[in-house]
C-alpha cells in the first residue's frame, strides 16, 4: 500500500507518495500557481530499479481539484500508482488545530468543521488546507484523509507553559493562549534523535531547534513537549526570515499611537518586514553569511542577533528541563550553518555543550551526524527533518487503529 502526502496551500499544492512497507519517497512534486493564467507542475519519481526520472510542464490549474487531478494523473503517467486503490491513506498537513487535537484525526464533518473554526488562528494555512482535503475527500471517498497537525505534539504544554498573563476571559473566550508549531517536525527529530542516543524517547529529555525561514525551539521531556517558543501564531520565539519573534508588546502600542498603524500594518512589519528581512535586508541565511564575512556589519548584528535569541532559549529550556540528553539542529539552517550552530552554542561549555569543531564545520557530512565533542556530556545532534515522512507514518497508524 502507499500513502499520499498532501500540504496545500492558497495557491499551491506539495505534494509526496510513500511505499508503507519500507517507507521510502517513490515520488514528489509541486503544483504552483492555482488560479493564475498558467500554473506549474512538477513530478520526481523512481522507477522500478530505483532510477530517478522528473517532469514538468506548464498549464492553466484554476482550482485546487483540477490540480489534484492533475497530481493522481501525472502518478498514474509515471507508473508509480496504478490505482487510487493503492492508497492506504491521504496525510494532510494542517498547520493549526486548536487546542482540541492532540494526536493526527481522520477527517469526518467535524474534523472540517473544527478546522475552520480556528482559521482566525491560522488566516494565511487553514484555507488553503481545507481546500486540499475537502478536494480530497469528494474525488476519493472510498480513500481515508488524515489530518496531522503541526499544534499537536505542542499539547502537552502544561498550563504554566500555555497561557499567557492576561485576563481569563480572553483565554476562556477567544481561545488566546500558546499553541506552538512545528511540531510535526520537532516530533519526528526526537524521535530520531532517541534512536541515535539508543534509548526509548520516554526515557529522553531534549532541546530541539528547527531553524528556517520561520523557526521554533522546543523542549521536549520524557518524550513530550513541555514548552516551545511559538505561541498564538508561528511570531512568538526566535528570529525568523521574515518574523521579529519575541517583542515588547509596548512596541505595538507605541506604533498605533505615535506612527499611525493599524492592525493590517502591524501583520505587514512583523510578519513580512521584519526578522533577518528587517535587520539587514537579506532573508537567506548563506547570504547573510557571505555578508558579514566581507565586513558587512548588518550582516553580521543579524548573526549576533539570531543566536543570541537561540542562547538565551537554549539555556531557558535546560534550566526548565534540568538534564538534557541532547540538543538537536534541524531545518534549512540547523542543517546547514556551522556558524550557527558554533555561535548558538559557544561559551555553553559549563552546561556541557562543547562541539567538535572539525564534526561541525565539515562541509562534506550530510544526514543525521553527532557535532558535539567526545567530552561534551550533552550530545549534540544535527537530524535533518522529514515531516512529510512524519505525516505519512501518522497517517498509516491512524486508519490501521
Amino acid at each position: 500500500m502507499k500513502v499520499l502526502v498532501l500540504n496545500s496551500g492558497s495557491s499551491s499544492i506539495k505534494y509526496q507518495l510513500f511505499r508503507d512497507q519500507d517507507w521510502v519517497a517513490i515520488a514528489s512534486g509541486l503544483v504552483a500557481r492555482i488560479g493564475e493564467a498558467e500554473g506549474e507542475i512538477k513530478l520526481n519519481w523512481l522507477d522500478d530499479q530505483g532510477a530517478s526520472h522528473s517532469s514538468q510542464e506548464s498549464l492553466p490549474i484554476p482550482t485546487h481539484q483540477a490540480g489534484i487531478d492533475r497530481i493522481i494523473r501525472s502518478l498514474r503517467e509515471s507508473g508509480v500508482l496504478t490505482d487510487v486503490a493503492e492508497l492506504a491513506a491521504i496525510g494532510h498537513r494542517v498547520v493549526h488545530g486548536g487546542a482540541r487535537f492532540k494526536h493526527p484525526a481522520i477527517v469526518d464533518d467535524s474534523v472540517v468543521a473544527a478546522i475552520r473554526e480556528v482559521i482566525p488562528l491560522a488566516p494565511l494555512h487553514n484555507p488553503g488546507h481545507l481546500a486540499g482535503i475537502e478536494v480530497a475527500r469528494a474525488l476519493f471517498p472510498s480513500v481515508p484523509s488524515v489530518v496531522v497537525f503541526d499544534t499537536a505534539f505542542h499539547q502537552t504544554m502544561p498550563p504554566t507553559a500555555y497561557r499567557y498573563a492576561i485576563p481569563e476571559s480572553f483565554y476562556s473566550e477567544h481561545r488566546i493562549r500558546r499553541y506552538g508549531f512545528h511540531g510535526t517536525s520537532h516530533h519526528y527529530v526526537a524521535k530520531r534523535a532517541a534512536a541515535m542516543l539508543g534509548k526509548p524517547l520516554d526515557q529522553c529529555n531534549l532541546i530541539t531547534l528547527h531553524l528556517g525561514n520561520g523557526a521554533s525551539a522546543t523542549a521536549i521531556r520524557a518524550g513530550q513537549c513541555i514548552d516551545t517558543s511559538m505561541g498564538l501564531t508561528p511570531l512568538e520565539g526566535l528570529v525568523m526570515g521574515t518574523r521579529s519573534g519575541d517583542i515588547d508588546p509596548a512596541v505595538l502600542i507605541y506604533l498605533c499611537k505615535h506612527l499611525g498603524f493599524d492592525a493590517d500594518a502591524l501583520d505587514r512589519l512583523f510578519n513580512r518586514q521584519s526578522g533577518l528581512v528587517g535587520l539587514c535586508g537579506v532573508n537567506d541565511m548563506r547570504e547573510i553569511d557571505q555578508l558579514a564575512a566581507a565586513g558587512d556589519e548588518r550582516a553580521e548584528l543579524a548573526i549576533g542577533l539570531t543566536t543570541h535569541r537561540l542562547k538565551k532559549y537554549i539555556g531557558a529550556y535546560y534550566a526548565e528541563l534540568g538534564r538534557v540528553d541532547a540538543i538537536v539542529f534541524t531545518g534549512g539552517i540547523g542543517e546547514n550553518s556551522a556558524e550557527i550552530r558554533r555561535r548558538a552554542c559557544e561559551g555553553l561549555e559549563r552546561l556541557g555543550i562543547t562541539l567538535d569543531a572539525e564534526a561541525n564545520d565539515s562541509r562534506a557530512s550530510r544526514g543525521e551526524r553527532r557535532i558535539s565533542s567526545a567530552s561534551g556530556e550533552v550530545k549534540v545532534l544535527v537530524i535533518p527533518t522529514n515531516e512529510e515522512l512524519e505525516i505519512a507514518q501518522q497517517s498509516r497508524l491512524a486508519v490501521m487503529g
